[in-house]
């Protein structure tokens, strides 16, 4: 039923140990099927395990279970029988018959009978044995396995214990681990509580020990060392500390402390400071007095001298201009808290260096300023002098840039050492009333040591001297003294200039007067490249020299140039040229316009003069000549647009309430209503008009009058005042228009030949002329018509006119435009006397072009 190796394997062993060796050579029986050669073995087989049977019930444990292997078939089970009957009859020797003594059938079954019960008699009992051990087996396995079963459940019940006892522990050793766990986490706490109170205890722990380092006797040799700044740094952190701490306990008192230490090492910083400096300056002081110096000497003390040391002291003073730090989120104009301290290391300094560089720099300027060469001379002055200050401020700023970082109080300083050059040159610039010289000046302080306006875009080296930040009130007093002397030049010589008799001797100064490259005979263009009088100006503004001088700049004789020009022209022009880019854009723009306009009203005031003296034609193209020789000049200059000066006249409101005073109608309500509605509001005034919109306006109006009273001399036989008069004869009339007209045209011509000399400018007017006397005509022609029409009369057809009687005016156009000859000019459709009208208008100002040409 078991497997011997698992029987044994589970049995505990219950032999002695000389036993042990035996019962493992125990076999199993073999069964009476067994196989025919296996007869002896299975007899030994079934002796030993009876045998052991036997021992086995004596011994202390049950024996090994066996069972015999049954027959496999049943010629195995007849050759067992045979051989156990064998071993019987040899063994047992009874009285059964043999084989051969049996007689007959009854014998035989008989002997058969009983060789079967023998046989099974022998098989019953070899199996009863069999059971016998194998019950004994049984129940000795049966003794074992209910030990076995009371031990089993013994040793459950031990270990449920045990496994009750270990969950017990496994709960035990949990709880235990969480207070450990908790224990650690308290320790973890009040460490680090333990440091936080170490941490926020030594901000507090520091007060006493740097109060007795700084109120301690000698504290200011303390200053250079590496300790100091490291105990300015731990005051900074104390500070912040406190600040950023606000709710314990003595923040408020550490922090007023602190800030007391920090204030009295800062001040330490200036007190050594400004010892170091004054020992140096004592020094280089005593020298300079000892003796004559040369420049090389003196460079060296003044320079080198101060040079010595000054890494050091810049450091410490970098210990202050690192605190004089404007906090964030300050107010506008807010200074900072340390600011004072550095603004006196700064003034201490300007102080002492000015005491030795400023008699120095005032001994030289003014050596400058009585030289020969230059004591006379501003330009000269102010070449020489601002050279040698600027050398000086070179210097300042180098040596300034040893002692501190930064150019906070630099500028200021330099200024000072600039003084002696102001008080010399500022008095010299209120005195000088050439222009030239203060054009000059201007020019000099531009170019030479101002920044140009050009290059602000790229990248400045601030460690380099902005010199021209120095020089600029120079330049403003230079700016300001030529806009003054434009003005006074601008009131004397153009607005109050009385012309001379020979200024308005024309059409006589025209024949006087040849005006070189001004002829041009050739085709006619469109007059946009050219300019009207066929002076070829340059691309800058003319620089109009009064001297006799030809000017180089330009290439071409200034004198020969503007030849013959009208004064107050030749003026406007060579001050426009002088203060252009010399003084602010705005400034000259103002300038720019006041002298255009007082030159436009000198030129109309001269036309009028020319006009008593001559005639009304040559004071027109006199005006007309001048006015487009000024647009075309002021074109260079670029002017911008000058918004008018706008103010409120109240004069009306004030001459209506005295008025109503006076008649004693102040109170009546219909005196009220009239000062309400007519007399309360002021006028709106424009002081100034754009120059070059009155410019463009006054050259409309004059070509306007040129031409109107050029066309009223042709055809006034045909005008109103003449249709007025009785016995009036249109073709008598008509003739005489025409006689005019063929008498005036090449009157005309020779007259625009004296002032003008571009051809596309006299052909435009002459177009314009032909237009007005074809427009005066179309009104004639027109009253003619209507009157005919009246009466019944017949008209003639356009173009269908005799020749005796009076033309229309398609066939008056086409005889004008022959006796005219405008060449290379098209004239404009004759479009009704209105339209013809704005139609001249129109065309020649829009001739007039911004250069000035037509």
């Amino acid at each position: 039923m078991y497997d011997d190796a698992s029987y044994y394997a589970f049995t505990p062993s219950a032999y002695a140990p000389g036993e042990k060796a035996a019962h493992t050579r125990h076999r199993r029986k073999t069964s009476l099927l067994a196989q025919p050669n296996e007869g002896a073995q299975a007899n030994e087989s079934l002796t030993d395990g009876t045998t052991t049977a036997r021992n086995h019930q004596e011994a202390h444990s049950p024996p090994k279970a066996t069972l015999n292997r049954r027959a496999q078939s049943y010629t195995d089970f007849h050759h067992a029988v045979r051989a156990v009957l064998r071993t019987k009859s040899t063994s047992d020797g009874h009285d059964s018959k043999k084989a051969d003594e049996i007689r007959d059938d009854l014998e035989f079954g008989e002997w058969y009978q009983s060789i079967e019960d023998d046989l099974l008699e022998a098989s019953h009992i070899d199996y009863r044995q069999m059971s016998f051990a194998y019950q004994d087996q049984l129940e000795l396995t049966e003794t074992y396995l209910e030990s076995l079963s009371s031990t089993t459940s013994a040793t459950l019940d031990i270990l449920s214990s045990l496994s009750q006892s270990f969950g017990s522990v496994e709960a035990q050793t949990t709880a235990f681990q969480k207070q450990c766990e908790d224990l650690v986490v308290e320790q973890h706490r009040v460490t680090r509580l333990a440091d936080d109170i170490g941490e926020n205890l030594q901000y507090y722990s520091y007060l006493e020990p740097i109060t007795r380092r700084l109120s301690a006797p000698g504290a200011g040799n303390f200053v250079r060392g590496r300790e100091f700044s490291d105990m300015l740094a731990r005051l900074d952190e104390c500070l912040v500390y406190m600040s950023s701490h606000p709710l314990q306990r003595e923040a408020a008192t550490y922090r007023a402390r602190y800030r007391l230490l920090l204030t009295r090492g800062l001040t330490l910083i200036r007190v050594h400071f400004v010892g170091a400096l004054r020992d140096i300056a004592q020094d280089v002081t005593r020298r300079i007095a000892d003796g004559q110096l040369n420049d090389t000497t003196m460079s060296a003390l003044l320079y080198a001298k101060f040079r010595v040391g000054a890494s050091e002291l810049k450091e410490t003073v970098r210990e202050i201009q690192k605190r004089a730090i404007i906090p964030e989120g300050a107010e506008p104009g807010v200074e900072a808290e340390y600011q004072s301290l550095m603004n006196e290391l700064y003034t201490s300094y300007s102080a002492t260096r000015g005491r030795l560089v400023i008699p120095l720099v005032a001994k030289k300027i003014a050596d400058i300023a009585q030289a020969p060469s230059t004591s006379k001379d501003l330009v000269a002055f102010a070449r020489n002098s601002i050279s040698y200050v600027k050398g000086v401020c070179s210097d300042e700023h180098e040596l300034w840039r040893d002692w501190f970082e930064g150019e906070d109080g630099l500028y200021d300083f330099l200024e000072s050492v600039c003084e002696p050059l102001y008080d010399h040159l500022r008095p010299r610039i209120i005195h000088e009333n050439q222009l030239l010289k203060l054009c000059e000046l201007c020019t000099l302080l531009q170019t030479r040591y101002m920044r140009d306006q050009d290059e602000e875009l790229e990248i400045v080296d601030l460690n380099q001297l902005d010199f021209s930040t120095l020089i600029q009130s120079a330049l403003e007093d230079a700016q300001t003294r030529l806009v003054f002397r434009t003005q006074a030049i601008l009131r004397d010589e153009i607005e109050n200039y009385k012309p001379k008799p020979e200024d308005l001797d024309y059409p006589t100064r025209n024949k006087q007067v040849t005006l070189p490259g001004f002829k041009h005979n050739g085709p006619v263009t469109s007059g946009r490249k050219g300019s009207i009088t066929g002076i070829s100006t340059p691309k800058d503004p003319v620089t109009v020299e009064e001297s006799d001088t030809p000017s180089a700049r330009y290439g071409f004789d200034a004198e020969a140039t503007f030849q013959g020009w009208y004064p107050t022209l030749r003026k406007a022009i060579w001050l426009l040229s002088r203060i252009c880019r010399l003084v602010n854009s705005a400034v000259f723009d103002d300038l720019a316009h006041e002298i255009v306009h007082q030159t436009t009203l000198s030129l109309h005031r001269a036309s009028m003069l020319i006009a008593s003296r001559s005639t009304t034609t040559d004071a027109q193209l006199f005006l007309l000549k001048y006015l487009l020789l000024l647009k075309q000049q002021i074109v260079a200059f670029d002017i911008e647009y000058v918004t008018p000066d706008v103010s409120f006249d109240f004069s009306g409101v004030t001459n209506t309430f005295y008025e109503l005073r006076d008649r004693g109608g102040l109170f009546d309500p219909r005196n009220l209503w009239r000062f309400v509605g007519g007399g309360l509001l002021p006028r709106v005034v424009e002081n100034m008009l754009d120059a070059k919109v009155e410019l463009d306006g006054r050259l409309r109006t004059v070509i306007n009058d040129f031409t109107t009273s050029a066309a009223e001399r042709m055809t006034h036989p045909t005008n109103e005042n003449a249709r007025s008069k009785k016995n009036f004869d249109a073709t008598l009339a008509l003739q005489k228009t025409q006689e005019l007209t063929a008498q005036e045209v090449p009157l005309l011509r020779r007259k625009l030949d004296e002032y003008l000399d571009d051809l596309r400018t006299k052909e435009t007017l002459i177009g314009a002329v032909q237009n007005q006397v074809v427009m005066n005509y179309e009104n004639f022609y027109e009253w003619f018509a209507a009157g005919k029409r009246a009466t019944g009369a017949r008209v003639g057809k356009k173009g269908k006119s005799r020749e005796d009687d009076v033309w229309d005016a398609d066939t008056f156009g086409d005889w004008a435009g022959e006796v005219f000859g405008v060449r290379g000019m098209v004239t404009a459709s004759m479009n009704g006397g209105q339209s013809r009208s704005q139609s001249v208008s129109r065309n020649v100002s829009r001739s007039v072009s911004r250069d000035g040409s037509m």
